[in-house]
C-alpha cells in the first residue's frame, strides 16, 4: 500500500479517480486486489445534466491511503487530485476495543472531512467467521454495526455497509462483495457527477469572463483540459476531443479578431519570435514540456498548436479513427501560417517550412505505426495531401538554401542551412532509434544536393503514385508539373519536358484557360533549350495569339515565328509547317454569285473572311486553298443535279464558321472535339429514280474515334514529327491569293475559283506562307463546295395556266436552255403537226434571251412557218449556257364523242365504250393528252412532248317520259375554273331518215356560266308513227371565255353525241290505296287496300321479242314479270305479300291488278311506296308454268324463285319497311335453291316503264286514340 501512496500522479488516459482509505490498512490491503477486479466489471448508468444522452460506463478507482493533505484545499479546483470518496475500513467486532479505539479515530476522520466540507464517504465493517470462534463474549454483529450507524449514520443510514467473509468464496460473501460493489459504485458515481457538474459551471463562469482584463487564455487552457483529463480518464474520449475542439475554435477566433483589428492583450505572449520549429511530437499522451510553458504563459504559437494537436491525435486513434488525423493536420498546418502572418510573429526565413515538413512526415509516420500496409494503400487519399505538403515544403527549402542550381549552394546558402538546422534542436529521444525519423530526414536533405534531390524525388513520386491510384489525375499533374520545374533550375530540359506535356494535355483537354498558358509558356522555354525548332515555333504561335497574356509578351513570340521565317533557308532545311488554329481563324465565306453552282468557264469568286489572332501585322506572301475534285456531283447530271450541293450556308451564298471549330481552337477552345461531318446518302432506283433507302454517313469518323490521350494534336505540340497530313500538294487546283497583309483582327482576301472542268470543287486545306514557315489548316468544316456543271442542252414545254383546256387557243412556254450548244443563225425547231391539236402563230412573236443567272439581255423576232405536217420555227442566235423562252398558242379540239369514265353507265343503260381519253377524279375533268413530237437541232433524235388538255364542259343526257309523252334533257356542267358564255345550244337527229321531231323548249339563246356552274335543257320528242328502236343524237353549243373581247367571234362549239335505245314505253304502273271500311281517309295503324295494275301499252314488236322471254300456249304469246311494294322511307308496312311472279298477255291494254293490305305509319301526307317492275327470265332448264286461266289475275301458282322467297319470309310485312332484296339478286342468285338453277330478274331501260304514282301523296289521319300526334311532312 506504500507504494500506492507514492506513486507520483501521472497525466495520461491510466489516472482513475482517488478514493482514500482510511482505518485498518491492513484490512484493506488484504481485499485491494478483489476490489480493485470487481469494481470495474458491471456498468453504470451515467445521466447528465442540461439534457445530455445518458451513458454506461465502467467506473475504476485509484484506492490510496486517507491524508488531510490530500483533502482540497481553498480555491484548488482540480479534478485529477480530488478525492471523491473516502471509505474507513474495520473489522472490530468487540465492544471493547471499539470504544476504546475504533470510535475515536472514526470520530477524528470525520471531523477531518467536515473540517474540508467533504461530504462524500462511507463506512465498511467486516465481518469475519474466525474472530467470531477466537471471541467468545462478543456481541453479536448488529450490536457493532448499530453502535456506528446511531454515532456516524443517524440520518444516512446507507453510508454504514457490512461486508461478511470477502476473503471466502460462499454465496453469502458473493452477495455481501455485490451488495457493497452497488453501493460503492453508486457513491462513487454520485460523488462524481456532483464535483463534475460543479466543476463545468465554474468553468462556464470563467470562460464568460474573458472579456475583462487579466483573463487569460492559458489559465482558462489548463481548466478545461482538467475537465477533458476527466472524460478520458472516464474512457468518454469523445467528450474529450470536443473539450480540445473548443479550445481550439476559441482561440482561432481570438487570431481572427486580433487580425481583424480586436487583439486581446493575452495573445501579446504567442506574439514573440519563434526560436524553435522541430515540429509535432506525437509519440506521447502528453508533451509535459509545452504543457509546462502553456501553463507558464511562455508557450509560443506553434507551442499551442503543437500541443493542442498532439492531444487530439491521440484521442482520435483511440477513438479509432487515423484518418481524421490527417484532414486536420493538413488543416492545422495551413492555419498556423496564416495565424502567423496574421499575428505578425517574427520567424526565421525557412523555419516555417522546415517545421511544416517535420510535422507532416510526425503525423504520417504516426500513422502508419496504428495501421498495417493494407490500410495504408486502400486511404492513401487521406495521406497523400501531407505527402504532397512536405513535397513543397522541402522544393521551398530546397530553393532557399541553393541546393536546387546547377552552381550548388553560396557560403550564404550555407550559413543559412546551419541557422535552420540549429532551430531544429537535438533529436528527441523517441525518434533517435529511428532510421527514417523526419528529423533525420530533413538533416540530411540539407546536407548536400544530392540527398537533397534523392528526398525530393522520392517524395515527389510517391505523391504522384498515390494521385494516380487514387484517380485525381489532374493534382498528380500538378506535382510533375512541380517536377518539370526542378528538371528546369537543374539544367535539364529534357526529362522535364515529359511532365510539361503530359500537364498541358490535361489542362487543354478540360479546358483551364490560364493554366495552358502557363504550362506553355514554360514548353516553350524547354523546347528553345532542346532546340525543337518546329515545336517551338508552334508552341510561340499558341502564346502569340493568347489572350490571356500581355500585349509585350505576345508580340515577343510573334517576333520569335517572323525573325525564324525571316531567315535565308540553308540547303538542307525544309519549310516548317505550323498549324494555323493558333494564326488565324475562317469567320465567313461568301460565293458571288451566291449559288455557288456555276457553269463551265463561268466566274466564280469567293470571298474569305479570316481574323489574324497575332497582335502585329504579318505579311502572308502567299494565302492559299486546296481544291478536291469530285465528279459526284458534276456535269453529267447538269445543273439539275448541282442543286443538290453539300454546303452549309445560307440562301445567300454565305458559309459561316462556328466558334469552337477545329480552326478557332486556342486556349479553352482547342480542348473541343472535332465537330461531326454528317451527310445524307440516298439509295434509289436506276430504273425510275426512285427513293430505296436514305441514311446518314459521318465523313470524319477517325477523328472522332481516335485515341485522345496518345493522339499528337497540333495544339499540344510534340517532340516528334508533324502528321504527313499537314503537307500541302502543290499539284493540286489551289485558290491563291499573293502578298497578303493581315491586320490584327478581321480580314476580307477575295479568290477567283477555276471552273475549266465540270465536277464538284470541295476546300480541303488552307495554307499561308511566311517566310520559312507554313500555317496550315488541314481539315475545314463545315464542308465549303462549289459545282462546276456542263448541260446538255434541253427543251421544255409548259403550260402557261394550271390546266391547259380544250377546245379554246392555250398559251405554251418553250423554254431553251443551251447548255453547252450554241445556237447558230438557221438553227430551227420542227415541230409536227396533228388534226387534233394545231399551232396558231400571229406574225409578232418574240423569243427573250436570258443569261446563266437569269439575267434578260435582250429579245428576238421568230420567224415561224407551218405546212401541212411540220411547222418550223427559227431560233436566233445564242450563246451558250443561256436561255430562250418564247410563247406559242395552240389548240386542242373536243371530240364528239362522250368521254366518260370507264365505269359509268348512262342515263339510258348503254354501257360506254372505252376512249383513250382520261379523267381527273379528283377535278372530276376529262383530260386529252397530246403527243407533238420536235426535231431540235443539237440532236439527231426527235423529242417527244406531251401536253394535257382538259375538257371544260362534260354532258350528261336522260330520256323522261310524262304518260305517252317523250323528253329529252341534257346536263351541261362548267366543270373548270374559267367562267364561259354558252350560246346556240342545239339537239339534233342524226339518222337517215328522220322519224322524230325534237321539239326545244330552252328560251335563252346565249347565257353565262360560271365555274362548277351546270345548265339543263329540254326537247321533247315528237313522232308520227311509231317510235324507232334506236335514236341517234348530237348535241352542240357555242361557248367563249367572257375574258375574251370580242366572244361573237371567238365562240367555239363542243358537240356531244349518244344514243338512245328503248325508247318506246311498254308498260304502265298505276296504284291506288283505300282506307278501311267505314273511313273516308286512311289511318295510322289501320289496315288500308293496295291495288297496282300493270298495263301493257304495245304490242310485242320484233326488238322487244329479242329481249323478252315469251311463251306460246294455247294460241296466248305471255310473258313473265317481277313486281315489287318496297318503302325505302319506312312510311308503310306492307302486310302480306310484297313481290310476286305474274303472267302478261302480249297485247295492247292487258292489264293485270295486285292487292294487298298497306298500313300507314305516320300521320300526314304520305308518298305512295315505290312499284318496281322486271323483267322475269327463267333458266332455260326450268320448266314453264301453266299459267291460270284468268290471265289478268295475279298467279298464285309462283315459280321455283317465288317458293324460295316464301320460304324466307322476305315478303313479311315486318322487313317491307326495310330495303328488300330483289329476286335474283345478292345470295339468292348466287346459292342455289334445292340444287336447280336460278331465273334471273333484268330491269327494263329508262322510259320503257310509265309510273303514273310517282309524285302522288295520300291523307293519313293520326288514330283517334293518340295522344301524341306525330306529322311526316315531305
Amino acid at each position: 500500500m506504500e507504494a500506492h501512496e507514492e506513486k507520483p500522479i501521472i497525466y495520461t488516459m491510466e489516472n482513475k479517480p482517488i478514493v482514500t482509505c482510511a482505518g485498518d490498512q491492513g484490512l484493506f490491503t488484504s481485499l485491494y486486489n478483489s476490489l480493485a477486479l470487481q469494481l470495474p466489471k458491471e456498468p453504470m448508468e451515467w445521466r447528465r445534466s442540461y439534457g445530455r444522452a445518458p451513458k454506461m460506463i465502467h467506473l475504476e478507482a485509484n484506492f490510496v491511503q486517507f491524508k488531510e493533505e490530500l483533502l482540497p484545499k481553498d480555491g484548488n479546483k482540480a479534478l485529477l487530485t480530488f478525492p471523491f470518496l473516502h471509505i474507513f475500513w474495520t473489522d472490530c467486532c468487540d465492544t471493547e476495543v471499539y470504544k476504546a479505539s475504533v470510535k475515536e479515530d472514526m470520530l477524528r476522520w470525520q471531523n477531518t472531512l467536515r473540517a474540508h466540507a467533504s461530504v462524500d464517504w462511507l463506512i465498511v465493517v467486516v465481518e469475519s467467521d474466525a474472530k467470531k470462534k477466537n471471541k467468545t463474549n462478543i456481541l453479536p454483529r448488529t450490536s457493532i454495526v448499530d453502535k456506528i450507524r446511531n454515532d456516524f449514520c443517524n440520518k444516512q443510514s446507507d453510508r454504514c455497509v457490512v461486508l461478511s467473509d470477502p476473503l471466502k468464496e460462499s454465496s453469502r460473501s458473493q452477495e455481501s462483495w455485490s451488495s457493497f460493489l452497488t453501493k460503492l459504485r453508486t457513491l462513487l458515481l454520485m460523488s462524481f457527477t456532483k464535483n463534475l457538474g460543479r466543476f463545468e459551471d465554474d468553468m462556464r463562469t470563467l470562460r464568460e469572463k474573458r472579456t475583462e482584463p487579466g483573463w487569460s487564455f492559458c489559465d482558462y487552457f489548463m481548466v478545461q483540459e482538467e475537465l477533458a483529463f476527466v472524460f478520458e480518464m472516464l474512457q468518454q474520449f469523445e467528450d474529450a476531443l470536443v473539450q480540445y475542439d473548443e479550445l481550439d475554435a476559441l482561440f482561432t477566433q481570438y487570431v481572427l479578431n486580433f487580425g481583424a483589428g480586436d487583439g486581446a492583450n493575452w495573445l501579446g505572449s504567442f506574439c514573440s519570435p519563434v526560436r524553435s520549429w522541430n515540429g509535432l511530437l506525437l509519440r506521447r499522451p502528453i508533451d509535459m514540456e509545452k504543457r509546462e510553458l502553456i501553463q507558464r504563459g511562455e508557450a509560443s504559437l506553434l507551442d499551442l498548436r503543437s500541443y493542442l494537436f498532439s492531444r487530439q491525435c491521440t484521442l482520435l486513434i483511440f477513438l479509432q479513427r487515423p484518418w481524421e488525423v490527417t484532414l486536420r493536420a493538413l488543416e492545422l498546418l495551413h492555419n498556423c501560417v496564416q495565424e502567423l502572418r496574421l499575428l505578425e510573429v517574427s520567424v526565421v526565413q525557412g523555419a516555417l517550412d522546415c517545421w511544416v515538413f517535420l510535422s507532416c512526415l510526425e503525423v504520417l509516420h504516426r500513422i502508419e505505426g496504428c495501421c498495417d500496409r493494407s490500410q495504408l494503400e486502400a486511404n492513401c487519399s487521406h495521406t497523400v495531401g501531407l505527402w504532397t505538403y512536405a513535397t513543397e515544403k522541402l522544393k521551398s527549402l530546397g530553393y532557399l538554401c541553393g541546393l536546387v542550381v546547377e552552381t550548388g549552394p553560396t557560403s550564404e546558402d550555407l550559413n543559412r542551412t546551419v541557422d535552420l538546422l540549429a532551430g531544429l534542436g537535438t533529436e528527441r529521444p523517441e525518434t533517435a532509434n529511428s532510421l527514417q525519423s523526419p528529423y533525420k530526414k530533413l538533416k540530411e536533405a540539407l546536407s548536400s544536393v544530392e540527398a537533397f534531390e534523392k528526398h525530393y524525388l522520392e517524395l515527389s513520386h510517391a505523391a504522384m503514385e498515390m494521385y494516380r491510384a487514387i484517380g485525381r489525375m489532374r493534382s498528380a499533374r500538378l506535382v510533375g508539373k512541380s517536377l518539370a520545374e526542378f528538371y528546369m533550375m537543374k539544367g535539364d530540359p529534357e526529362r522535364a519536358e515529359e511532365f510539361l506535356e503530359e500537364s498541358l494535355r490535361l489542362y487543354v483537354a478540360e479546358g483551364w484557360s490560364l493554366q495552358v498558358t502557363h504550362t506553355r509558356k514554360q514548353m516553350a522555354e524547354c523546347q528553345k533549350l532542346l532546340r525543337q525548332t518546329e515545336d517551338y515555333l508552334q508552341t510561340s504561335a499558341l502564346l502569340a495569339s493568347d489572350v490571356n497574356l500581355t500585349t509585350e509578351e505576345r508580340t515577343h513570340f510573334c517576333q520569335e515565328i517572323l525573325s525564324f521565317a525571316s531567315q535565308p533557308p540553308g540547303p538542307s532545311d525544309q519549310i516548317v509547317a505550323l498549324s494555323m488554329a493558333a494564326f488565324a481563324q475562317l469567320r465567313q465565306l461568301q460565293f458571288s454569285p451566291p449559288g455557288a453552282v456555276v457553269h463551265v468557264g463561268a466566274a466564280l469568286q469567293l470571298e474569305l473572311r479570316v481574323r489574324s489572332l497575332m497582335p502585329v501585322a504579318v505579311h502572308v506572301g502567299q494565302l492559299a486553298a486546296t481544291l478536291h475534285f469530285s465528279l459526284e456531283q458534276g456535269g453529267a447530271r447538269g445543273r439539275a443535279g448541282s442543286a443538290q450541293r453539300r454546303v452549309d450556308g445560307q440562301g445567300d451564298g454565305v458559309v459561316l464558321f462556328p466558334h469552337g471549330s477545329p480552326l478557332s481552337g486556342v486556349g479553352a477552345g482547342a480542348s473541343l472535339p472535332p465537330a461531326l461531318e454528317l451527310y445524307e446518302v440516298q439509295d434509289r432506283s436506276p430504273s425510275d429514280s426512285s427513293l430505296n433507302s436514305t441514311g446518314v454517313v459521318c465523313k470524319n469518323v477517325h477523328l472522332l474515334l481516335r485515341r485522345h490521350d496518345s493522339a499528337a494534336s497540333l495544339d499540344t505540340p510534340t517532340a516528334g514529327a508533324l502528321p504527313a497530313a499537314i503537307a500541302v500538294d502543290d499539284g493540286a487546283q489551289m485558290l491563291r491569293a499573293h502578298d497578303v497583309t493581315l491586320q490584327p483582327g478581321d480580314n476580307s482576301i477575295l479568290f477567283t475559283a477555276p471552273t475549266g472542268e465540270p465536277g464538284s470543287y470541295t476546300l480541303r486545306q488552307l495554307c499561308g506562307c511566311v517566310g520559312r514557315v507554313q500555317f496550315v489548316q488541314s481539315h475545314i468544316y463545315p464542308v465549303v463546295q462549289y459545282e462546276v456543271y456542263s448541260q446538255e442542252p434541253k427543251l421544255t414545254i409548259e403550260p402557261l395556266s394550271d390546266n391547259l383546256l380544250a377546245g379554246i387557243p392555250q398559251k405554251v412556254k418553250f423554254t431553251i436552255a443551251t447548255g453547252h450548244y450554241s445556237i447558230k443563225k438557221g438553227d430551227a425547231l420542227q415541230l409536227s403537226n396533228t388534226d387534233s391539236m394545231p399551232i396558231l402563230h400571229s406574225r409578232h412573236c418574240s423569243a427573250t434571251i436570258l443569261s446563266s443567272t437569269a439575267e434578260h439581255l435582250g429579245d428576238s423576232a421568230l420567224s415561224i412557218q407551218s405546212s401541212e405536217k411540220v411547222t418550223s420555227i427559227s431560233l436566233p442566235p445564242t450563246p451558250p449556257y443561256h436561255t430562250l423562252e418564247f410563247q406559242l398558242e395552240v389548240l386542242c379540239h373536243i371530240p364528239a364523242v362522250p368521254l366518260k369514265l370507264d365505269s359509268e353507265r348512262l342515263t339510258n343503260g348503254e354501257v360506254r365504250h372505252r376512249h383513250k381519253s382520261r379523267s381527273y377524279a379528283d377535278s372530276d375533268m376529262i383530260c386529252i393528252d397530246q403527243k407533238v413530237s420536235i426535231d431540235c437541232p443539237w440532236s439527231i433524235y426527235s423529242t417527244l412532248i406531251s401536253l394535257t388538255f382538259y375538257v371544260p364542259f362534260k354532258a350528261k343526257h336522260s330520256l323522261l317520259s310524262a304518260g305517252r309523252r317523250k323528253y329529252i334533257q341534257m346536263c351541261l356542267q362548267n366543270v373548270s375554273d374559267t367562267n364561259f358564255y354558252l350560246a346556240d345550244l342545239v339537239l339534233i337527229e342524226r339518222q337517215p331518215v328522220t322519224s322524230v321531231e325534237l321539239l326545244s323548249l330552252n328560251a335563252k339563246t346565249q347565257q353565262l356560266v360560271f365555274s362548277q356552274q351546270t345548265v339543263f335543257c329540254l326537247w321533247e320528242m315528237r313522232w308520227a308513227k311509231d317510235l324507232p328502236p334506236c335514236l341517234q343524237c348530237a348535241f352542240s353549243a357555242s361557248f367563249a371565255p367572257i375574258s375574251t373581247s370580242d366572244p361573237r367571234s371567238a365562240f367555239k362549239t363542243y358537240c356531244y353525241e349518244f344514243q338512245l335505245d328503248r325508247v318506246s314505253t311498254i308498260y304502265s304502273v298505276k296504284a291506288e290505296i283505300s282506307p278501311a271500311s267505314g273511313d273516308k281517309h286512311c289511318r295510322t295503324g289501320t289496315l288500308c287496300g293496295l291495288e297496282v295494275s300493270i298495263t301493257r301499252q304495245a304490242e310485242s314488236s320484233e326488238n322487244e321479242g329479242e329481249e323478252e322471254e315469251s311463251t306460246d300456249l294455247e294460241g296466248l304469246k305471255t310473258t313473265k314479270l317481277m313486281y315489287e311494294v318496297m318503302d325505302n322511307s319506312s312510311n308503310w308496312a306492307v302486310c302480306g305479300k310484297s313481290s310476286g311472279v305474274v303472267s302478261m298477255p302480249v297485247a295492247a291494254s292487258a292489264t293485270h291488278r295486285v292487292q294487298m293490305e298497306v298500313m300507314p305509319l305516320f300521320a300526314g301526307h304520305l308518298p305512295f311506296p315505290n312499284i318496281k317492275v322486271f323483267k322475269y327470265l327463267p333458266h332455260s332448264a326450268v320448266q314453264a308454268i301453266q299459267p291460270d286461266t284468268d290471265s289478268c289475275l295475279e298467279n298464285d301458282n309462283l315459280s321455283l324463285l317465288d317458293k324460295g322467297l316464301d320460304d324466307q319470309g322476305d315478303t313479311a310485312s315486318i322487313r317491307s319497311r326495310g330495303s328488300v332484296h330483289s329476286v335474283g339478286s345478292g345470295e339468292q342468285q348466287r346459292e342455289p335453291q334445292r340444287g336447280l338453277p336460278m331465273p334471273r330478274l333484268e330491269p327494263f331501260s329508262p322510259g320503257q316503264v310509265f309510273n303514273w304514282t310517282q309524285g302522288r301523296q295520300v291523307l293519313v289521319l293520326p288514330a283517334t286514340d293518340d295522344h301524341v300526334m306525330e306529322v311526316n311532312i315531305t
